[in-house]
Parts: structure tokens; sequence; C-alpha cells
């Protein structure tokens, strides 16, 4: 037990730290910061999709009494991306999205900076609006971005052009081969979503100061370096200028991983000499924010009278809205997820972010896994139904285990889906069904796979031994609702350090004080800040050993850590508290800290076999499988869930409560996805769903109980064998839902969400989808 900590004690189901604060309202977040001595700034933000910029006319607006500065695309000329350098903070010449910032305002109060925003004259000239993908992809399509060869590279990919502003690509064997062999079926589909927004209660929110020559900037955001570079290089000014602190950020979802509002606070902050503060309305988060985006994709699988998929092909067009942003990343995704769950003997996989003038979108929650598990699940379905078997078996003798090769040629290692699904089976076996709850409506049930994986990359931490034996943990994690940061991270700490979590301290995210960090998502927290947490946390148990065992006389060997102790093994109530000894160590060497650092080299691809992806192979796969039962009513199109089981893979669960929490709250999230929630492009450019009269979220009476199994035990490079927890529970809930609702009703569904009208539309026999743009993608592997 010296040398190491045994996994188990880590492992507590202890409430929220911060639960109390959260429900009376006590708990600060950006927005509760802003005070009385501030600036009030708001966004200029273009009303058509698409238009060359005549002229901006600020001058009445800058004659109107406490208006302190306005800025315009001059005052932040840089561009900026993932992947591709595409984005302005401010419209240059050309609009290429409803809402898209074009200048922005700061004055004494919030009402005088709106309506010195409505004083600003914008003159513009039409330009052609491509709102859809088929639109863009069109032959004659005009370019969204005709200087697109100018734009500065930040990653190799593969060839892109015209309105493709990404592709990303798999390749591995022949699958031409594969579909012309005699023995197999062929099974090819066609499925397509729609966008969905994040609506996290806190919108976007920055407070930006200029002191000293540096800015800093207090916001609600996922990813603090992000922020700080991102500034950076849009004011062009070198990183260290750039001070980024974080405190409570009221959910994410993945919505607050770009930077847009942050940088113009900053630009406003310097040329007004105050500090400035700057939140987005709930209409600007709805009308202006990254959404999940809205996919079409056909694919088609050749497969054994077995069961066998001998080979597979699939082209997926994600709208990446007006600027490649996120989606240039996201569209990795694609080869771990539509090509993840089942062993496949040859593969190819073109994933392609189409530009559109519509809003940039970006990641949401398991980001393209969502609708790629609905994809690869309803299709799994479809074979099953085209060969004649039982689709339980058939995952069964398909999904992927151990020394199975993934899409990208990694091996996988450990025997984890199989095991699932039987667990799942006997969890279904032991508990009676909702039929008879059905009455007179349609019953259907249906269990699904799903594939996820970890984002690992770079974290830091730093732990100060405090005199009276408690332990401050800096890191720059952000905590964002999911309970991570005061939650499994002080278990660590305090399980290794032998002190209970509640004296583990948790600073809020400062870029000053802690060490570069990829940021809270991607299930990545408890994994890499986890780790780094744990180097630290082992460097300081070194540390107490080595004093105590001079003290007491005794072999490091011999003691133990337990309790806010250091004790002699076998002998309880001996030894001395852990605080004598930090006064032992501040006497001899000073205070006593340590630090630790975690990534992941990645793990390869087979060559030749991925291009254009931003991770090649899966560090830290993630499985999930899923159950439900639904109740349809074929007069109404209203959807029941009866029912909701899920087996999840988490590693070792550290804290079960938090686990549960997470899987309660992604499934509700994935139910609104599944059901009701869509925001769609009007004819003018702009979003249809500008609040919630028009965009319904779950609400309580939603909420359905859910039988949880954790399992446990599967390979993981994560602290204590851990995995992330509170990405994937999301992941298979449209998926599950839609083919129990094939069931019901005996008709494929190819749609999300599974509106009342849509259900109505698919029992009246719309079902077909036809996709000409992705045909003529699919013909070749040149971009179109």
């Amino acid at each position: 037990m010296n040398a190491s900590v045994n996994p188990s004690a880590v492992v507590m189901d202890l409430p929220r730290r911060d639960a109390l604060d959260k429900l009376t309202g006590r708990t600060r977040y950006t927005i509760d910061n802003i005070g009385p001595d501030m600036l009030h700034a708001v966004i200029v933000r273009s009303e058509v999709a698409s238009a060359r910029i005549v002229g901006i006319d600020a001058t009445k607006a800058l004659a109107m009494k406490g208006v302190r500065a306005i800025v315009t695309y001059p005052d932040a000329p840089g561009l900026h991306g993932i992947g591709i350098a595409d984005h302005p903070l401010f419209a240059k010449n050309v609009i290429r999205f409803h809402g898209e910032p074009l200048a922005a305002i700061a004055a004494d109060t919030l009402e005088i900076a709106r309506a010195a925003a409505v004083a600003v004259v914008v003159k513009t000239e039409p330009l052609p609006v491509l709102l859809t993908m088929a639109e863009a992809l069109a032959e004659d399509a005009p370019l969204i971005h005709p200087d697109w060869r100018s734009y500065e590279i930040l990653k190799d990919g593969a060839p892109r052009g015209g309105n493709v502003a990404w592709e990303a690509r798999v390749v591995r064997g022949d699958t031409d081969a594969a579909f012309a062999r005699d023995d197999v079926t062929i099974v090819d589909d066609c499925f397509r979503v729609g966008r969905q927004s994040h609506v996290p209660f806190e919108p976007r929110c920055a407070i930006a100061r200029y002191e000293d020559g540096r800015f800093h900037v207090e916001c609600s955001t996922q990813v603090p370096w992000t922020v700080r570079n991102v500034t950076a290089k849009v004011l062009g000014v070198p990183s260290l200028r750039v001070r980024v602190t974080v405190p409570a950020v009221g959910g994410g979802f993945g919505l607050k991983f770009d930077c847009t509002i942050e940088p113009i606070a900053a630009i406003l902050a310097r040329k007004t000499g105050r500090t400035v503060s700057i939140y987005n309305s709930r209409e600007e988060e709805f009308l202006s924010c990254l959404c999940r985006e809205n996919a079409e994709v056909r694919i088609r699988s050749a497969v054994t009278a077995e069961g066998e998929i001998v080979g597979r092909e699939a082209t997926v067009l994600m709208d990446c809205g007006a600027y490649g942003g996120e989606q240039i990343f996201l569209s990795t995704m694609t080869a771990h997820t539509l090509g993840g769950n089942y062993r496949l003997g040859t593969v190819k996989l073109n994933s392609r972010a189409v530009y559109t003038n519509t809003p940039p979108n970006g990641a949401f929650r398991a980001c393209n896994g969502v609708y790629n598990t609905f994809f690869l699940e309803r299709h799994t379905d479809n074979i099953c139904a085209a060969i004649g078997m039982d689709p339980m078996e058939f995952r069964k003798r398909n999904v992927v285990g151990d020394g199975s090769l993934g899409a990208t040629g990694q091996v996988f290692h450990g025997d984890v889906l199989r095991p699932m699904l039987e667990r799942m089976e006997a969890l279904v076996a032991a508990t009676p069904d909702k039929r008879a709850e059905a009455g007179d409506r349609l019953y259907g049930r249906a269990t699904t796979v799903g594939t996820w994986f970890v984002f690992v990359g770079p974290s830091a931490a730093t732990i100060n031994l405090n005199a009276d034996g408690s332990a401050t943990l800096v890191t720059s994690g952000v905590e964002i609702g999911s309970g991570t940061m005061v939650q499994s991270l002080p278990q660590i700490v305090g399980a290794i350090i032998g002190i209970h979590p509640s004296d583990v301290i948790v600073k809020t995210a400062d870029t000053d004080a802690s060490g570069r960090d990829l940021g809270v998502g991607g299930g990545r927290t408890t994994v890499s800040v986890g780790a780094a947490s744990k180097m630290a946390a082992e460097k300081i148990r070194e540390q107490i050993l080595e004093i105590a065992s001079e003290m007491l006389q005794t072999p490091p060997a011999g003691l133990v850590l337990k309790g806010g102790r250091v004790e002699i093994e076998g002998r309880p109530g001996s030894g001395m508290a852990i605080a004598q000894v930090v006064q032992r160590a501040e006497e001899l060497y000073g205070p006593m800290s340590g630090t630790g650092n975690f990534t992941a080299p990645g793990v390869p691809a087979l060559p030749g076999c991925a291009a254009g992806h931003f991770i090649d192979a899966i560090d830290i796969p993630i499985f999930n499988v899923h159950d439900c039962e639904v109740a349809v009513d074929p007069d109404t199109g209203h959807v029941e869930i009866l029912s909701y089981k899920v087996v999840q893979d988490v590693g070792l669960a550290i804290n079960p409560r938090a686990v549960r929490s997470q899987i309660q709250g992604g499934v509700v999230q994935g139910i609104g996805y599944a059901l009701h929630e869509e925001i769609t492009i009007g004819d003018h450019g702009g979003m249809e769903q500008p609040g919630f009269e028009q965009y319904l979220v779950p609400l309580a009476p939603d909420v359905l109980p859910i039988d949880i199994v954790l399992y446990e035990g599967a390979p993981s490079i994560g602290p204590m064998g851990a995995k992330g927890a509170g990405e994937i529970p999301i992941m298979n809930v449209g998926a599950t839902v839609a083919c129990a609702v094939t069931r019901a009703i005996g008709i494929g569904v190819t749609e999300l969400p599974l509106t009342p009208p849509r259900v109505l539309r698919i029992l009246d026999g719309g079902t077909a989808l036809d996709f000409p743009h992705i045909a003529r993608a699919w013909s070749s592997n040149r971009v179109q």
C-alpha cells in the first residue's frame, strides 16, 4: 500500500460539495461579477446571410452620450480557426452568415450600448445565399470563401477546395473487391439529422481589463488556454500578454470550446482603458452560438449470410456553417464512431465539413458520435432484417473485441462490448417489460451499442501542502457543472496523500498560475487532469513518508497515510498528524509541493490508412449499451419512452453517485435530441428558434428513471483505471429510440428528431431520402 494506493481507497459515493451553493444561488458565475464601474458592450450583428459590405457608418452611434468606443475589423484583423485560419473576429468585406459580428460598442450602460448599436448604419450589396449543403455542393455553386487557398493551414489534411472546408478519410483494404463478392448482401441507406442547441443555463459572458500592458479576461469557458491563445492571435500580441481566469461555469456541453466574445471585450478594454463586460442575450445564444451540426450520410455494407461485415463505405456531410471552426476537428470523429462498434473486413469513410451561409456549428457532448451512432445502429438493424438474423445475436457476433482492428487499423485490447451486451440481456430478462403500458399504441424495443473515446491531450497540476495538513490543487481544469473538479480530483489526491477529499482545495482556473491544458470536454478531465494530479500527489506522498520516516524512526514502507495522519502500519493511533510533518518539512526544506503532468503520445493508425485526422486512433475507447421501450400513438405521432436501461463502460467509477448522475443527465439530454430538439434555418438565413417558446428542451416531467449498470475493469490508461463518464451517456439515445420506434411502427426511421409531425409523415410513407449531392461525392474521392 505504501508503494501505491489501492484503487478501492479512491472510490467514494460522496455528495457534491458545491450542490448547496448552486441550489441556493450562492455560486458566482462570470455574469454575477459584472460591477457598476464597468462598461457594457454589445455586438452589432448582420441581419442578412450573405452580402458584400459597402460601408459601416458609426458616426451617429459614436456621438451618443455615454458611448466610449466602437471597434470593427481593422481593430482585430487576424484570422483564427482549428486546422484552417479562416475566421475573422468581425466581418471584413463580406458577410457570410445571419448574426455575424460587424462591430462592437462599449458604453456606460447596457441600454446606451444597445441604442448605439441600432444607430450603426451598415450598407451592403447582396451576394448569393447558400443555406443548405446541397446548394453549397452543387456543381455551379459560388464559393463562400473565394480566397480559401490563401488561408493559413494549421494542420496537414486531405485535399480540399470549393465549399468543402475539410475532409477526413479512412481507407483500409479493398472495398471494391468486398462489394463485388457473390456471397454478400449489400445494404445501402441514407439518413439525416438536424441541429441541436446546447442551451446551458449561463450564456456566454466575458469581463476584460487592460492593465500594465496585459489583458485579463475573466470568462465562462471550457478552454482557458484556447481563449488566451486566440485572444492574443486576434489582437496581435504575444500570448504572455493575456491572462485568463474562469470562475464556476454554468454548463458548457461543448458550446464554450470556442473563443468569440472574449477578444471583443479585450479590444474594447484596451481602447477605453476601462473594464468591459459583455454577455449574450438568450436570443443571441440561439441565433449565433454553435449548435450540434446538421448532417447527412450515405452508408452501405457488404455482409455475408453468417453476418460477417466484409466491407463498409460511407460518406458523411457535416454542415460547418460559414467558417470551418470546430467542424474541422470534429470530422475526425467519424472514423471512430461510424467506423466503430463492429469488426470490419474493409472500410472506406469520407467525412466532409461543408461551408454554408449559416451560423457556424461546433462541438456538442459526444460530438458527431451522437448522430453517427444513430446512422450506424439503424443501418445495423437494416442489415439484420436483410440477412434474417436476430439483432442481438448479430451484435454479439460482430462487436469489436480483444485483437479487433478499428477502422483506422488500430488494435483494440480487451473484450468489453460482448460482455456488456450479455449484461444488458440479463438486465432485460430480470425486468418485466412495459408492453402492457402501451395499451392500444404501437410498442417497440431496441438495444444498441456505441463507441466513444477520451480526448487525452496535455494537462498539468501542482499541489501545495498547507500548514494545517490540507492540500491546494492548482490546475487549468474548469468546473462546468459535471462535478469532476470538486469530486473525482479531490478523491484521487486525498486517497494518495491520506486526507479526506473535503480537505483538498481546488483552485479555479488561472492561466497565470497553472500549466497548459487542452480544456474540459471530451471526457478528458478525470483522465488527463486526474493523471497529472495523481502524479503531483504521489510526489507529495513521497515527501511526507520520507520526513515522517525520520521523525518516527520507521522505514517509509512501514508507514501508512490515512485520515490526515501518518501512522506505523499495524499500530492504529501511533504516529502523528500530517500537519506536524508539514511543520517539520518547512523547518528543514521549506513548503511542501509537488507537480505533475500528463499526455499520451497517441495510438497510431496503419500507415496510409487515415488522412486529415486530428486523432488517428483511439487512446481510450469507451463503450456503451442502451436499451429502451417505446409506445407510439399512431393517431398523434407522439412517442413515449416507457423504460430506459444503460450499461456503461466506466473503467473505475471513482464516485459512482456522480457517474450515475451524469448518465441520468446525458440520457435526458439525448431524449431531447431524439424526440423534439431541432434548430432550423429560415429563408432569411437566421435560425427559426430564437428562444424557449420555439425550442423545446426536456422538462422535469420528461425525466424518467433509468436502470444503470456501471461496467468496470476495461483497460484504461486513466488514473486508477478510470475513464471519462460524462460525455458518452447521450451518445446512444437517438439511435436507441429510433430503432425502437422503427420496430414499433414497422417502417424504417431515417431522420431525427422524431417529432409527432415527422412520425405521422413516416406512418404515411414519407421515409425515402435521396441526396444527389452525396451521390456525386460518393462517386469519387476527389473533393467536389
